[in-house]
Protein backbone atom coordinates (compact mmCIF):
# COMPACT_ATOMS: atom_id res chain seq x y z
CA UNK A 1 0.00 0.00 0.00
CA UNK A 2 1.45 3.15 -0.72
CA UNK A 3 2.42 6.07 1.61
CA UNK A 4 -0.15 8.15 0.27
CA UNK A 5 -3.07 5.86 0.70
CA UNK A 6 -1.60 4.97 3.74
CA UNK A 7 -1.74 8.53 5.53
CA UNK A 8 -5.29 8.85 4.20
CA UNK A 9 -6.55 6.36 6.30
CA UNK A 10 -5.28 8.25 9.31
CA UNK A 11 -8.26 8.72 11.25
CA UNK A 12 -8.46 11.63 14.68
CA UNK A 13 -9.01 10.44 18.08
CA UNK A 14 -12.03 12.42 18.47
CA UNK A 15 -13.06 11.78 22.02
CA UNK A 16 -9.07 12.39 23.00
CA UNK A 17 -9.13 15.91 20.92
CA UNK A 18 -12.18 16.67 22.48
CA UNK A 19 -10.98 15.67 25.97
CA UNK A 20 -8.20 18.41 24.78
CA UNK A 21 -10.27 21.15 23.42
CA UNK A 22 -12.12 21.99 27.54
CA UNK A 23 -8.48 23.84 27.85
CA UNK A 24 -9.49 26.10 24.75
CA UNK A 25 -13.15 25.79 25.93
CA UNK A 26 -12.34 27.28 29.78
CA UNK A 27 -10.06 30.22 27.85
CA UNK A 28 -13.23 31.43 25.20
CA UNK A 29 -15.66 30.76 28.01
CA UNK A 30 -14.00 32.72 30.73
CA UNK A 31 -12.57 35.62 27.91
CA UNK A 32 -16.00 35.96 27.01
CA UNK A 33 -17.36 36.15 30.55
CA UNK A 34 -14.87 38.97 31.04
CA UNK A 35 -15.45 40.96 27.63
CA UNK A 36 -18.98 41.45 28.66
CA UNK A 37 -19.29 42.14 31.72
CA UNK A 38 -15.66 43.71 33.36
CA UNK A 39 -16.66 47.27 31.00
CA UNK A 40 -19.69 47.00 32.86
CA UNK A 41 -17.77 47.26 35.96
CA UNK A 42 -14.77 49.78 35.25
CA UNK A 43 -18.00 51.87 33.95
CA UNK A 44 -18.73 52.64 38.16
CA UNK A 45 -15.13 53.50 38.34
CA UNK A 46 -13.94 55.25 34.87
CA UNK A 47 -15.12 58.00 33.41
CA UNK A 48 -12.91 58.26 30.25
CA UNK A 49 -14.37 55.42 27.35
CA UNK A 50 -10.12 55.85 25.87
CA UNK A 51 -9.19 54.81 29.92
CA UNK A 52 -11.69 51.96 29.50
CA UNK A 53 -10.39 50.64 26.12
CA UNK A 54 -6.89 50.65 27.52
CA UNK A 55 -7.37 48.75 30.91
CA UNK A 56 -9.73 46.17 28.07
CA UNK A 57 -6.36 45.55 26.03
CA UNK A 58 -4.28 44.46 28.85
CA UNK A 59 -5.24 41.09 27.82
CA UNK A 60 -3.89 41.37 24.55
CA UNK A 61 -0.85 43.62 25.94
CA UNK A 62 0.32 40.39 27.68
CA UNK A 63 -0.69 38.29 24.88
CA UNK A 64 2.03 39.89 23.22
CA UNK A 65 4.68 39.83 25.74
CA UNK A 66 4.17 36.96 27.34
CA UNK A 67 2.57 34.05 25.95
CA UNK A 68 5.71 33.81 23.05
CA UNK A 69 7.55 33.63 26.17
CA UNK A 70 5.70 30.95 28.06
CA UNK A 71 5.08 29.00 24.86
CA UNK A 72 9.02 28.87 24.85
CA UNK A 73 9.12 27.80 28.09
CA UNK A 74 6.79 25.00 27.96
CA UNK A 75 8.53 23.72 25.01
CA UNK A 76 11.56 23.16 27.45
CA UNK A 77 9.81 21.68 30.36
CA UNK A 78 10.21 18.62 31.09
CA UNK A 79 7.53 16.70 33.66
CA UNK A 80 5.55 13.36 34.60
CA UNK A 81 2.36 15.60 33.40
CA UNK A 82 4.38 16.38 30.07
CA UNK A 83 5.60 19.57 28.55
CA UNK A 84 2.30 21.78 28.16
CA UNK A 85 -0.33 20.10 31.04
CA UNK A 86 1.60 21.93 34.42
CA UNK A 87 0.82 25.26 32.54
CA UNK A 88 -2.51 24.18 31.39
CA UNK A 89 -3.53 22.76 35.86
CA UNK A 90 -1.79 25.17 37.59
CA UNK A 91 -2.84 28.15 35.43
CA UNK A 92 -7.04 27.00 35.20
CA UNK A 93 -7.94 26.64 38.86
CA UNK A 94 -5.74 29.74 39.72
CA UNK A 95 -7.84 32.07 37.01
CA UNK A 96 -10.58 30.16 38.38
CA UNK A 97 -10.48 31.71 41.72
CA UNK A 98 -9.36 35.05 40.84
CA UNK A 99 -12.16 35.33 38.12
CA UNK A 100 -14.55 34.33 40.68
CA UNK A 101 -13.63 37.07 42.86
CA UNK A 102 -13.70 40.31 40.04
CA UNK A 103 -16.82 41.59 41.06
CA UNK A 104 -16.67 41.71 44.89
CA UNK A 105 -14.01 44.44 44.10
CA UNK A 106 -15.26 47.69 46.03
CA UNK A 107 -12.28 49.62 44.50
CA UNK A 108 -10.73 50.64 41.52
CA UNK A 109 -7.51 49.78 42.86
CA UNK A 110 -8.40 45.88 43.97
CA UNK A 111 -10.38 45.69 40.76
CA UNK A 112 -6.70 46.76 38.96
CA UNK A 113 -4.99 44.69 40.91
CA UNK A 114 -7.43 41.43 40.17
CA UNK A 115 -7.54 41.89 36.36
CA UNK A 116 -3.32 42.57 36.25
CA UNK A 117 -2.91 38.96 37.96
CA UNK A 118 -5.96 37.29 36.03
CA UNK A 119 -4.60 38.55 32.77
CA UNK A 120 -1.15 37.74 33.59
CA UNK A 121 -2.00 33.87 34.72
CA UNK A 122 -3.94 33.50 31.55
CA UNK A 123 -1.24 34.33 29.33
CA UNK A 124 0.87 32.01 31.31
CA UNK A 125 -1.36 28.75 30.06
CA UNK A 126 -2.63 30.09 26.56
CA UNK A 127 0.14 28.79 24.23
CA UNK A 128 0.60 25.51 26.35
CA UNK A 129 -3.19 24.58 25.75
CA UNK A 130 -3.13 25.38 21.94
CA UNK A 131 0.59 23.61 21.86
CA UNK A 132 -1.27 20.53 23.38
CA UNK A 133 -3.29 19.53 20.18
CA UNK A 134 -0.34 19.28 17.47
CA UNK A 135 1.73 17.71 20.15
CA UNK A 136 -0.45 14.54 20.19
CA UNK A 137 -1.72 15.03 16.54
CA UNK A 138 0.02 13.53 13.24
CA UNK A 139 0.13 16.54 11.58
CA UNK A 140 -2.09 15.55 8.50
CA UNK A 141 -4.82 15.45 11.28
CA UNK A 142 -4.12 18.82 12.46
CA UNK A 143 -6.49 20.76 10.45
CA UNK A 144 -9.31 18.73 11.86
CA UNK A 145 -8.01 18.77 15.08
CA UNK A 146 -8.31 22.45 15.51
CA UNK A 147 -11.48 22.35 13.48
CA UNK A 148 -12.55 20.07 17.27
CA UNK A 149 -10.34 22.97 19.68
CA UNK A 150 -12.48 26.07 17.94
CA UNK A 151 -15.48 24.72 18.14
CA UNK A 152 -15.38 23.83 21.82
CA UNK A 153 -14.11 27.46 22.13
CA UNK A 154 -16.75 28.50 20.19
CA UNK A 155 -19.21 26.99 22.57
CA UNK A 156 -17.45 28.29 25.49
CA UNK A 157 -18.45 31.83 23.90
CA UNK A 158 -21.94 30.64 23.63
CA UNK A 159 -22.29 29.77 26.62
CA UNK A 160 -21.07 33.09 27.65
CA UNK A 161 -23.50 35.23 26.26
CA UNK A 162 -26.42 33.04 26.65
CA UNK A 163 -26.21 31.27 30.15
CA UNK A 164 -24.17 34.55 31.46
CA UNK A 165 -26.57 36.69 30.10
CA UNK A 166 -29.40 34.93 31.90
CA UNK A 167 -28.05 34.70 35.03
CA UNK A 168 -26.96 38.17 35.27
CA UNK A 169 -30.42 39.58 34.61
CA UNK A 170 -31.49 36.73 37.18
CA UNK A 171 -28.96 36.73 39.63
CA UNK A 172 -26.77 40.30 38.93
CA UNK A 173 -23.22 40.89 38.00
CA UNK A 174 -21.62 38.10 39.69
CA UNK A 175 -23.52 35.16 39.11
CA UNK A 176 -22.14 34.78 35.35
CA UNK A 177 -18.37 35.27 37.10
CA UNK A 178 -19.86 32.45 39.57
CA UNK A 179 -20.85 30.28 36.96
CA UNK A 180 -17.38 30.61 34.42
CA UNK A 181 -15.47 29.80 37.44
CA UNK A 182 -17.35 26.47 38.20
CA UNK A 183 -17.19 25.50 34.48
CA UNK A 184 -13.75 26.09 34.06
CA UNK A 185 -13.14 23.88 37.59
CA UNK A 186 -15.27 21.32 36.17
CA UNK A 187 -13.28 21.64 32.47
CA UNK A 188 -9.87 21.28 34.88
CA UNK A 189 -11.25 17.97 36.27
CA UNK A 190 -11.45 16.61 32.95
CA UNK A 191 -7.88 17.49 32.07
CA UNK A 192 -6.21 16.35 34.44
CA UNK A 193 -8.07 12.85 34.88
CA UNK A 194 -8.42 12.23 31.22
CA UNK A 195 -5.79 13.59 29.34
CA UNK A 196 -2.30 11.63 29.70
CA UNK A 197 0.03 13.53 27.46
CA UNK A 198 3.58 12.24 28.56
CA UNK A 199 2.22 8.41 26.52
CA UNK A 200 0.90 10.22 23.06
CA UNK A 201 4.26 12.70 23.34
CA UNK A 202 6.06 9.64 23.17
CA UNK A 203 4.60 9.10 19.94
CA UNK A 204 4.68 12.21 18.43
CA UNK A 205 8.42 12.45 19.06
CA UNK A 206 9.49 9.27 17.76
CA UNK A 207 7.68 10.55 14.46
CA UNK A 208 9.20 14.22 14.42
CA UNK A 209 12.45 12.64 15.19
CA UNK A 210 11.98 10.29 12.03
CA UNK A 211 10.67 13.15 9.85
CA UNK A 212 13.28 15.48 10.69
CA UNK A 213 16.08 14.42 8.13
CA UNK A 214 13.45 14.10 5.37
CA UNK A 215 11.97 17.16 5.70
CA UNK A 216 15.81 19.15 6.19
CA UNK A 217 16.50 17.31 3.16
CA UNK A 218 13.11 18.86 1.27
CA UNK A 219 13.13 22.03 2.53
CA UNK A 220 15.42 24.89 2.66
CA UNK A 221 16.18 27.26 5.58
CA UNK A 222 16.00 30.89 3.91
CA UNK A 223 12.63 29.53 2.12
CA UNK A 224 11.05 28.54 5.21
CA UNK A 225 11.88 31.64 7.03
CA UNK A 226 10.16 33.84 4.22
CA UNK A 227 7.13 31.29 4.22
CA UNK A 228 6.92 31.64 7.78
CA UNK A 229 7.29 35.35 7.83
CA UNK A 230 4.03 35.47 4.95
CA UNK A 231 2.04 33.35 7.21
CA UNK A 232 2.49 35.63 10.02
CA UNK A 233 1.97 38.86 8.34
CA UNK A 234 -0.96 37.04 6.63
CA UNK A 235 -2.48 36.32 10.06
CA UNK A 236 -2.00 39.60 11.26
CA UNK A 237 -3.81 41.37 8.08
CA UNK A 238 -6.57 38.85 8.58
CA UNK A 239 -7.09 39.93 12.22
CA UNK A 240 -6.98 43.62 11.58
CA UNK A 241 -9.74 43.17 9.00
CA UNK A 242 -11.34 40.58 11.06
CA UNK A 243 -11.20 42.82 14.80
CA UNK A 244 -12.29 46.19 13.19
CA UNK A 245 -15.85 44.04 12.10
CA UNK A 246 -15.95 42.75 15.71
CA UNK A 247 -15.48 45.89 17.50
CA UNK A 248 -17.35 48.48 15.24
CA UNK A 249 -20.18 46.50 13.26
CA UNK A 250 -22.83 47.51 16.19
CA UNK A 251 -21.84 50.95 15.77
CA UNK A 252 -21.96 51.08 11.83
CA UNK A 253 -25.18 49.14 12.04
CA UNK A 254 -26.69 51.91 14.08
CA UNK A 255 -25.43 54.92 12.38
CA UNK A 256 -25.24 53.41 8.36
CA UNK A 257 -28.08 50.98 8.46
CA UNK A 258 -30.16 52.95 11.33
CA UNK A 259 -30.63 49.90 13.39
CA UNK A 260 -31.07 49.43 16.83
CA UNK A 261 -28.24 47.99 19.16
CA UNK A 262 -30.00 44.55 19.97
CA UNK A 263 -31.04 43.73 16.37
CA UNK A 264 -27.20 44.65 15.44
CA UNK A 265 -25.42 42.62 18.09
CA UNK A 266 -28.23 39.80 16.76
CA UNK A 267 -27.08 40.21 12.95
CA UNK A 268 -23.45 39.74 13.70
CA UNK A 269 -24.50 36.88 15.79
CA UNK A 270 -24.88 35.36 12.35
CA UNK A 271 -21.31 35.13 11.92
CA UNK A 272 -20.09 33.84 15.30
CA UNK A 273 -22.62 31.16 14.88
CA UNK A 274 -21.46 30.45 11.16
CA UNK A 275 -17.97 30.20 12.29
CA UNK A 276 -18.84 27.99 15.39
CA UNK A 277 -20.90 25.17 13.06
CA UNK A 278 -18.29 25.19 10.04
CA UNK A 279 -15.25 25.20 12.34
CA UNK A 280 -15.05 20.77 11.30
CA UNK A 281 -16.17 21.09 8.40
CA UNK A 282 -13.21 23.67 7.76
CA UNK A 283 -10.99 21.14 9.18
CA UNK A 284 -12.29 18.55 6.80
CA UNK A 285 -11.94 20.71 3.77
CA UNK A 286 -7.95 22.01 4.86
CA UNK A 287 -7.39 18.10 5.24
CA UNK A 288 -8.88 17.34 1.61
CA UNK A 289 -8.12 20.39 -0.21
CA UNK A 290 -4.94 21.63 1.26
CA UNK A 291 -4.23 24.35 3.96
CA UNK A 292 -3.35 27.04 1.65
CA UNK A 293 -5.97 26.42 -1.00
CA UNK A 294 -8.85 26.26 2.05
CA UNK A 295 -7.28 29.88 3.68
CA UNK A 296 -6.89 31.39 -0.08
CA UNK A 297 -10.02 30.50 -0.79
CA UNK A 298 -11.98 31.39 2.36
CA UNK A 299 -10.13 35.38 2.01
CA UNK A 300 -11.42 35.41 -2.06
CA UNK A 301 -15.25 34.62 -0.56
CA UNK A 302 -14.39 37.21 2.53
CA UNK A 303 -13.39 39.65 0.21
CA UNK A 304 -16.46 39.31 -1.69
CA UNK A 305 -19.01 39.43 0.37
CA UNK A 306 -17.38 41.84 2.22
CA UNK A 307 -17.34 44.24 -1.12
CA UNK A 308 -20.94 43.59 -1.68
CA UNK A 309 -21.90 44.27 1.33
CA UNK A 310 -20.78 47.98 1.30
CA UNK A 311 -23.87 48.76 -1.22
CA UNK A 312 -26.37 46.53 0.89
CA UNK A 313 -28.87 47.65 3.47
CA UNK A 314 -30.86 45.21 3.62
CA UNK A 315 -30.67 43.52 6.97
CA UNK A 316 -32.14 40.09 5.51
CA UNK A 317 -29.72 39.93 2.66
CA UNK A 318 -26.97 41.45 5.19
CA UNK A 319 -27.57 38.27 7.62
CA UNK A 320 -27.28 36.29 4.84
CA UNK A 321 -23.95 37.74 3.56
CA UNK A 322 -22.27 37.71 7.21
CA UNK A 323 -23.30 33.72 7.48
CA UNK A 324 -21.52 32.79 4.85
CA UNK A 325 -18.62 35.42 5.40
CA UNK A 326 -18.33 33.64 8.95
CA UNK A 327 -18.08 29.90 6.96
CA UNK A 328 -15.69 31.22 4.69
CA UNK A 329 -13.81 33.21 7.62
CA UNK A 330 -13.59 29.27 9.98
CA UNK A 331 -11.83 27.97 6.47
CA UNK A 332 -9.09 30.41 7.13
CA UNK A 333 -9.04 30.65 10.83
CA UNK A 334 -9.23 26.38 11.17
CA UNK A 335 -5.86 26.21 9.13
CA UNK A 336 -3.80 28.96 9.58
CA UNK A 337 -2.30 27.69 12.86
CA UNK A 338 -1.24 24.17 11.54
CA UNK A 339 0.11 26.05 8.53
CA UNK A 340 2.18 27.82 11.43
CA UNK A 341 2.93 24.67 13.51
CA UNK A 342 4.17 22.81 10.06
CA UNK A 343 7.27 25.04 9.90
CA UNK A 344 8.29 24.42 13.46
CA UNK A 345 9.89 21.49 15.03
CA UNK A 346 8.56 19.64 17.94
CA UNK A 347 10.63 20.97 20.05
CA UNK A 348 9.82 24.76 19.12
CA UNK A 349 5.80 23.98 18.95
CA UNK A 350 5.09 26.36 21.96
CA UNK A 351 7.46 28.96 20.70
CA UNK A 352 5.60 29.18 17.09
CA UNK A 353 2.48 28.91 18.71
CA UNK A 354 3.16 32.04 20.79
CA UNK A 355 4.33 33.70 17.47
CA UNK A 356 0.56 33.30 16.40
CA UNK A 357 -0.56 34.54 19.25
CA UNK A 358 1.94 37.77 19.31
CA UNK A 359 0.41 38.73 15.93
CA UNK A 360 -2.99 38.05 16.16
CA UNK A 361 -2.47 40.00 19.02
CA UNK A 362 -1.17 42.99 18.01
CA UNK A 363 -3.60 43.04 15.09
CA UNK A 364 -6.29 42.73 18.11
CA UNK A 365 -4.15 46.05 19.57
CA UNK A 366 -3.35 47.91 16.78
CA UNK A 367 -6.68 47.53 14.38
CA UNK A 368 -9.64 49.12 16.82
CA UNK A 369 -7.71 52.41 17.49
CA UNK A 370 -6.24 52.61 13.65
CA UNK A 371 -10.46 52.92 12.61
CA UNK A 372 -11.12 55.11 15.15
CA UNK A 373 -8.44 57.16 13.73
CA UNK A 374 -9.98 56.70 10.12
CA UNK A 375 -13.04 57.39 11.52
CA UNK A 376 -12.65 60.61 13.52
CA UNK A 377 -10.67 62.26 9.81
CA UNK A 378 -14.22 61.19 8.30
CA UNK A 379 -16.92 61.08 10.69
CA UNK A 380 -18.36 57.95 8.44
CA UNK A 381 -19.00 54.44 9.73
CA UNK A 382 -19.17 53.63 6.24
CA UNK A 383 -15.93 52.98 5.85
CA UNK A 384 -15.29 49.89 7.67
CA UNK A 385 -15.97 47.49 5.08
CA UNK A 386 -13.54 48.78 3.20
CA UNK A 387 -11.00 49.05 5.67
CA UNK A 388 -11.52 45.22 6.45
CA UNK A 389 -11.82 44.39 2.60
CA UNK A 390 -8.25 45.90 2.06
CA UNK A 391 -6.84 44.09 4.95
CA UNK A 392 -7.84 40.81 4.05
CA UNK A 393 -6.42 41.70 0.55
CA UNK A 394 -3.46 42.58 2.07
CA UNK A 395 -3.55 39.17 3.67
CA UNK A 396 -4.10 37.10 0.17
CA UNK A 397 -1.32 38.77 -1.04
CA UNK A 398 0.63 37.44 1.82
CA UNK A 399 -0.34 33.43 2.09
CA UNK A 400 -0.17 33.67 -1.57
CA UNK A 401 3.77 33.83 -1.30
CA UNK A 402 3.82 31.25 1.46
CA UNK A 403 5.65 27.85 -0.09
CA UNK A 404 5.50 25.62 3.02
CA UNK A 405 3.25 25.24 5.94
CA UNK A 406 1.24 21.80 4.25
CA UNK A 407 1.06 18.40 5.92
CA UNK A 408 4.22 16.43 5.31
CA UNK A 409 3.02 12.84 3.97
CA UNK A 410 4.23 10.21 6.61
CA UNK A 411 6.33 7.44 5.53
CA UNK A 412 5.03 4.00 5.71
CA UNK A 413 7.15 2.86 8.19
CA UNK A 414 5.94 5.93 10.59
CA UNK A 415 2.20 5.20 9.73
CA UNK A 416 2.42 1.67 10.50
CA UNK A 417 3.86 2.62 14.14
CA UNK A 418 1.07 4.92 14.65
CA UNK A 419 -1.72 2.12 13.47
CA UNK A 420 0.08 -0.34 15.48
CA UNK A 421 -0.28 2.23 19.08
CA UNK A 422 -3.80 2.89 18.50
CA UNK A 423 -4.60 -0.37 18.22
Amino acid sequence: MSTKTKASELKLDYKNTFLIGFGFFASSLAWSVYNANVPLILDKYVSSTFLLGIIMAIDNIFAVIFQPLFGALSDKTVTKRGRRLPYILVGIPICAILFNFIPWTKSLYALMGLVIIFNFIMSTWRSPVIALMPDVTPSPLRSKANGVINLMGGVGGVLAFLVGGILLDIGGMKAPFMFCSIVMIVAWLLLYFFVHEPIIMCKEERIKLEQKEKIEELSDKKSINKSLLCILLAIFFWFVGYNAIETYFTLYATNVLNITPGIASITLTFFSLALVIGAIPAGIIGTKLGRKKTIITGLIGIILIFSVQIMINDINIIRVLLALAGFFWACVNINSLPMVLEIAKSSRIGKYTGYYYFFSASAAIISPPLFGLIHDFTNNYSHLFVYSVIAFILALICISMAKHGEAVIIQDEITKEIEEFDN
